[in-house]
């Protein structure tokens, strides 16, 4: 499921004025993009659901929403496409499935050279005692 298609009502985009340095440019054009993304909305299973609201971390709202703060390019245009293509980055990650663990036990030989180990142990503190005197 590599080509996730995101429904538009799941999006929503604001332009602002880009905050730092960087001269008139920046204080007078909303080049800055935020994009909201609800996360209901995306229909996505479960599995990804999950794995996505952990890979947003602290962009996610209280809503469940992402929100994605995009003015590394001067353009808006570049801004937008700069947002959208981290959040479908975010969304193939989350689409992919983690591999199932199964748990295993140690061995007979691990277990027999653990309690040798302990036991090897346990007579080095042994001879720490006290000294007594037969």
């Amino acid at each position: 499921m590599p080509d996730f298609e995101i429904p538009g009502d799941a999006l929503e985009e604001r332009f602002i004025t880009g905050g730092g340095p960087g001269g008139q440019n920046v204080n007078k054009v909303a080049t800055s993009v935020q994009l909201r993304v609800d996360l209901f909305k995306l229909a996505l299973p479960p599995y990804a659901y999950r794995k996505l609201k952990e890979l947003a971390g602290s962009r996610l709202t209280s809503g469940n929403e992402i929100v994605i703060q995009a003015s590394r390019f001067r353009t808006q245009e570049a801004n937008r496409q700069d947002a959208r293509d981290r959040l479908n980055e975010m969304i193939a990650k989350a689409l992919v499935r983690d591999a199932r663990r199964i748990a295993t036990k140690p061995g007979k030989a691990a277990k027999a050279r653990r309690t040798d180990a302990k036991k090897a142990r346990g007579t080095i503190k042994q001879g720490r005692g006290k000294v007594q005197l037969d």
